[in-house]
């Protein structure tokens, strides 16, 4: 039988790579134009009167806002009191949720015992337990800071414990084959492992340790994105409420930068 006369040009083409994966790019003015959009949307809206500057103050509005509470240097105050709360909750929470994940994920007596522990008090609302807290640890710094930091350790436990157990099982026996003391093979072979999934996990907790901030700013402060929530809120200064949403959104995108750049540079090797 002759050959296929469709065959043979079909023979000759160059086949295009498709082994390329999902590989998506970034287009880095897109975020600025899709901002830029929306708030020049938000203040054409505010300037023809579409909408009520009390219920929905305008970007100009919001900026003045936020110009005047940085002039008197109370914005500053406000700001450095929640980073500070923040920082202190989110290294005690980060500590603990790594030292407790690492143990669930390598022995099993600590995952027999302390993972349906993690599972059952994870859904519990932390700031729900803050007047608790105020009773333990007084009405002051500690029981904000413990607040925060309860939130972040059940995050960062169950996100430590995920990434131990998905460190491929055939690296850890080829170390032991070779010798490796345990301790070393959880440095060099389960740490770095495990650092992708550990840092995915940094994201969720600092994305709650903020949510959590206000939160208990709320209740009984003086100082702090929250209070000023508050406070703003409750004297029908909308403008000022809408700036301190603008700090936390502004707060939220560097904490989400410095963390993809710590993703960078810990993360080399991948």
């Amino acid at each position: 039988m002759p050959p296929d006369a469709t065959a043979a040009p079909a023979a000759g083409r160059t086949v295009p790579f498709r082994g390329g994966g999902f590989a998506p790019r970034l287009h880095r003015g897109a975020a600025l134009v899709a901002f830029a959009a929306l708030i020049a949307a938000w203040q054409a809206a505010a300037s023809l009167k579409l909408v009520n500057a009390l219920f929905l103050p305008s970007p100009l509005q919001i900026a003045a806002s936020l110009y005047a509470m940085a002039a008197t240097g109370e914005l500053f105050l406000h700001v450095a009191a929640s980073l500070r709360r923040i920082l202190l909750g989110w290294a005690f929470g980060t500590a603990a949720g790594l030292g407790v994940g690492f143990a669930i994920g390598l022995f099993g007596l600590v995952r027999s015992i302390g993972l349906p522990l993690v599972s059952a008090l994870f859904p519990i609302p932390k700031i729900a337990l803050l007047p608790l807290f105020i009773l333990w640890f007084g009405i002051g710094e500690p029981s904000k800071v413990a607040t925060i930091a309860l939130g972040v350790f059940f995050p960062t436990a169950i996100a430590a414990f995920g990434a131990v157990d998905n460190v491929p099982k055939s690296l850890i026996r080829m170390a032991q084959s070779f010798g490796l003391p345990p301790f070393d093979i959880v440095r060099k072979v389960v740490l770095p492992g495990a650092l992708p999934g550990i840092l995915s996990g940094f994201r969720i907790s600092a994305s709650i340790a903020l949510i959590l901030v206000v939160a208990a700013e709320m209740i009984n402060a003086q100082t702090g994105i929250g209070a000023l929530v508050l406070l703003a809120g409750s004297l029908m200064q909308t403008d000022q409420l809408l700036a301190g949403v603008v700090v936390l959104s502004v707060l939220g995108l560097v904490i989400s930068f410095v963390l993809g750049r710590l993703e960078r540079r810990l993360l080399r090797w991948r």
